[in-house]
């Protein structure tokens, strides 16, 4: 009997057609993770590839102790820069640094807050509050670089709650809307209301990074500049008579976006609007003005900058720059 023989190099065209049949399977399987998938305006699941990149070498970004960031809503900055009724904030960018050409991400007020922490709006466009994310952000930055962190909401009823509640509302606290911060108590747990702020501030137990969302009226977002205004009177004197502060901290003040059709931006990713940001330290250029264009991003590059942590998302583009310009050059702890 005659046995046939396959060559091994016959079979190189079917195994070829094999593989290929499989990878398009794959593919069909597990479209590109650019693509996001969106149930509905209310729920969105983002499953876009995180962008990092290295640690930034910065001169003039110094080393700080303590971070200290402020969220004030939907002010044009022509209508609170020369405003009478922002003394005390106008004193404030009159004696420390002022970003006069600043703008939001987008519009409304979610896509902004996310952005200040996970570096991208990761398709978020609307203030849902189910549009959850699977995605890293700056508390794995700042737990990996072994700094201690805390985020306080004016209003929130009780540390890691969940949805909206009188003045207190969710679209502002970006933290919750992370599956691994929400999902994790000993995280979640660290979003207390601003209640708590003061019994920190006035033992000196202060997280490295300090997070504070004032409420729907202290904000400015349903009440006067005036009341934004007053509210930031009371607090930024304690801040900046604390040791985190004055030992080599900086606090961050800024509006999330703009108002109106005001879509103005900048820097490739910015289109939110107009916006005022303060840079307060001690590090600081005093009575200081910069015309560099920034934006959110800027904020968490320059954090990212300060700890030596990698630069996440937007932050990493090369369209987005630091506030290095607002430090002094000889500050200690500056990285080389």
């Amino acid at each position: 009997m005659i046995r046939s023989r396959i060559r091994p190099i016959a079979l190189l065209p079917l195994i070829l057609l094999l593989l290929i049949a499989i990878g398009l399977g794959l593919f069909m399987r597990n479209p590109s993770p650019a693509i996001e998938a969106a149930s509905s305006p209310t729920e969105f699941r983002t499953f876009l590839p995180l962008t990092t990149a290295p640690p930034e070498s910065t001169a003039g970004v110094p080393h700080v102790s303590h971070i200290f960031q402020i969220i004030l809503e939907n002010k044009l900055y022509d209508s609170v820069i020369g405003n009478s009724s922002a003394p005390y904030l106008n004193g404030l960018a009159q004696q420390y640094g002022l970003a006069t050409n600043y703008y939001a991400i987008r519009h409304p007020s979610l896509p902004n807050y996310i952005a200040l922490i996970g570096g991208s709006t990761f398709g978020i466009t609307n203030d849902c509050t189910s549009c959850f994310i699977d995605e890293l952000n700056l508390v794995d930055q700042l737990e990996s670089a072994g700094k201690s962190w805390r985020a306080y909401m004016e209003g929130m009823p009780s540390p890691c709650f969940v949805g909206d509640q009188g003045k207190y509302q969710q679209k502002h606290n970006p933290f919750i809307y992370f599956d691994n911060i929400r999902q994790n108590p000993s995280r979640c747990n660290k979003i207390v209301p601003f209640s708590q702020f003061a019994q920190d501030l006035a033992t000196n137990n202060l997280p490295n990074y300090v997070w504070i969302t004032p409420d729907m009226c202290n904000d400015t977002h349903d009440c006067p500049t005036a009341t934004g205004d007053a509210w930031l009177h009371t607090w930024v004197p304690q801040i900046l008579a604390s040791p985190a502060w004055q030992q080599n901290g900086v606090l961050f003040i800024t509006y999330d976006e703009s108002v109106g059709r005001d879509g103005s931006g900048c820097c490739q990713e910015a289109h939110g609007g107009h916006v005022v940001t303060l840079v307060i330290s001690p590090l600081g250029k005093p009575a200081y003005q910069s015309t560099t264009a920034y934006d959110h991003y800027s904020i968490l590059r320059t954090i990212e900058a300060s700890w030596g942590m990698p630069r996440l998302n937007g932050a990493a583009c090369a369209c987005t720059p630091s506030m290095t310009s607002f430090f002094t050059s000889a500050a200690p702890g500056t990285q080389p």
